[in-house]
């Protein structure tokens, strides 16, 4: 059977993006692990530097490098695995949708913590976790793809637990202000780059 060159293409750029996906979440990620040595050896004095200091002028800046600063390497490792699957799912959707999905959720994480969060510093990329895992989950319902939203079902029942982080907690090393931050920024790239429907006269 013969098979229309545009099925190849179409194949052929999944497989780019794939390879392209796995490079650049792979590269972000050992870029954290890589700030976790550098700030172990330093005694994590890099994150009462760097780390998010809530309302406070300072803190505006931190929200350009507290995700990437983690309180241990546990701390960094309960991030990676969600963040590689995350990240890896976005990034099928093309690069400017990775980065978007990936700027709104840091934005939408540090000014959360920056307006709301307690007195400790934050640190930490579940902001961004959250923030992918939110966009994930409502982009195929509004762009009204069933392949999208079939994904988002499977990924709410594989994860979908970790939804229970936006709420308040009593745990203070918990920012639930970064999750829900990050989760509303995912949502709202997703508003973003929703596809819009062409009228046919």
């Amino acid at each position: 059977m013969l098979e229309a060159p545009g099925g190849e293409r179409r194949r052929g750029t999944t497989a780019a993006r794939a390879r392209q996906g796995l490079a650049v979440v792979g590269s972000f990620v050992a870029f954290l692990y890589a700030v976790e040595l550098v700030n172990t050896l330093m005694l994590h004095s890099l994150n009462r530097v760097f780390g998010l200091r809530p309302r406070t002028p300072e803190g505006l800046v931190d929200i350009l490098t507290f995700p990437l600063l983690h309180a241990s390497l546990a701390h960094l490792f309960s991030n990676t695995l969600p963040l590689i699957i995350f990240g890896f799912l976005v990034f099928l959707s093309g690069l400017r949708v990775f980065l978007t999905a990936l700027a709104a959720s840091w934005l939408g994480s540090g000014l959360t913590v920056w307006l709301i969060g307690g007195y400790n510093i934050t640190v930490g990329a579940s902001g961004l976790v959250f923030g992918l895992f939110a966009f994930l989950l409502v982009r195929g319902f509004l762009n009204r793809h069933w392949g999208q939203i079939l994904l988002s079902v499977v990924l709410f029942l594989a994860y979908g637990g970790i939804l229970f982080g936006v709420l308040p907690t009593v745990a203070g090393y918990v920012s639930w202000q970064a999750h829900l931050g990050g989760a509303a920024g995912g949502v709202v790239a997703a508003l973003l780059l929703r596809r819009r429907a062409t009228s046919t006269p």
